[in-house]
């Protein structure tokens, strides 16, 4: 591990945060002596975030955390030409009103995590459209496009693997970097801004937005990334069966976010808490240690940890409790998704209507390898019915999801 001056880099550093910083002494002596603004862009590609983009919503909290300004930068702007960095294909086009929708939608999320206000070390939200819309194509190709080489945007890893895969990358992508780049510049000069962070991705953007403000105003700035987050299996962290983990309550319930976290592989733990919880390092030293069915409890310790920073401590205790009471006493819970059913309901619609499968066909196949129960009982009949009574009826796909088929009325 470094030795830092700086309580910011030694946070960082310390939990797990640090892949690359452009110049760490330098950082390091700015944030010993005066409040670092730092920002991290997120593009609203969809009405929330995932749980892959919570790291980066992590490092703006320990940003806070050490004494040092977070911005939230909504990509209102480069949201409407798309990050072409390590995407197989460019992404739809969305329209004016999908994004400013899909930014209302996002935001809700950051006050979870982050103190807005506007205080020295309070979080500010912007939005890059507010100058990227204003812009007039000749002056600023005039202005700023001197100072990109074609050769070496080629070069970054994000375009080079497009180009050696053969797959189109058009102009209107291309022109990202230059856009992301010129968002650091604006944010020094609008708000002082001294430091870009992001993902491992996100390297050859961020030295572009250095190098930029180098050129142009002559300002000192730097950037951090974080490590590629994947799980001990080398999956990519937050890619479920069931799909994406969503951040924002109506797009995942409070139970599932929970259940996630809970089914965090053994190997992973022990970092997880100290990403994605604010535990003392000592007390996830002693988490992670513990071996056997006692890791179990480390597992139960960070789903309810996560699931109160982003959902309320009051949702997590109560996703915690529904999982006792259903894994540990075979009860039935609250928290759990649910279906109003009045009468009778095939058990292939009761799996996609709870959300355990995508399409009837998917219930069937999950079915067909024993992988689907009623009130704990292999369902065997692809064609089996399922009677809603007086009392609740209890559905699981595999060992980790569960619903409860409730009476109508």
């Amino acid at each position: 591990m470094t030795q830092y001056a700086s309580d910011l880099l030694r946070l960082l550093d310390s939990r797990g945060y640090i892949h690359q910083v452009t110049d760490a002494a330098a950082l390091d002596a700015l944030a010993t002596r005066q409040i670092v603004p730092g920002y991290i862009g997120f593009d609203p590609t969809a009405p929330s975030l995932h749980v892959g983009s919570l790291v980066q919503i992590m490092l703006l909290r320990r940003l806070q955390q050490s004494g040092h300004k977070p911005i939230v930068l909504m990509g209102g702007g480069t949201g409407k030409v798309g990050d072409p960095s390590f995407k197989d294909e460019a992404r739809k086009l969305m329209t004016a009103e999908t994004i400013a929708s899909n930014i209302a939608s996002i935001k809700t999320v950051f006050e979870k995590f982050l103190t807005f206000g506007d205080g020295p070390t309070d979080a500010i939200m912007l939005d890059n459209a507010d100058w990227l819309d204003a812009l007039e194509y000749l002056p600023f190709l005039r202005d700023y496009g001197q100072h990109f080489s074609v050769n070496r945007m080629l070069s970054f890893d994000s375009v080079k693997l497009r180009l050696d895969r053969e797959q189109s990358l058009s102009f209107l992508e291309f022109n990202y970097m230059i856009l992301q780049a010129y968002d650091f510049l604006e944010l020094n000069r609008r708000h002082a801004c001294r430091l870009q962070m992001g993902g491992s991705d996100q390297w050859g953007n961020i030295v572009n937005g250095i190098e930029l403000s180098r050129r142009a105003d002559g300002a000192e700035v730097y950037g951090v990334t974080t490590p590629l987050i994947t799980t001990a299996d080398g999956g990519k962290m937050g890619k479920t069966m069931s799909g994406a983990v969503w951040l924002n309550e109506d797009q995942l319930p409070a139970f599932d976010y929970w259940q996630f976290w809970r089914n965090t592989d053994d190997r992973d733990v022990g970092r997880f808490l100290r990403l994605f919880t604010d535990l003392p390092l000592d007390e996830i030293a002693r988490l992670e240690a513990l071996e056997g069915a006692e890791i179990n409890e480390a597992k139960k310790v960070l789903a309810t940890q996560a699931t109160a920073m982003c959902r309320g401590r009051e949702a997590a205790q109560a996703a915690e409790e529904t999982a006792r009471r259903t894994f540990e006493e075979g009860a039935s819970g609250a928290a759990l998704p649910s279906l109003s059913v009045s009468g009778d309901i095939a058990i292939v619609d009761a799996l996609v209507g709870l959300g355990f499968a995508a399409s009837k066909g998917e219930a069937r196949r999950l079915i067909k390898g024993g992988g689907a129960r009623i009130d704990g009982e292999k369902v065997g009949d692809e064609a089996a019915v399922v009677t809603v009574g007086a009392d609740p009826v209890r559905i699981s796909a595999g060992k980790k999801h569960h619903g409860m088929l409730n009476p109508a009325g």
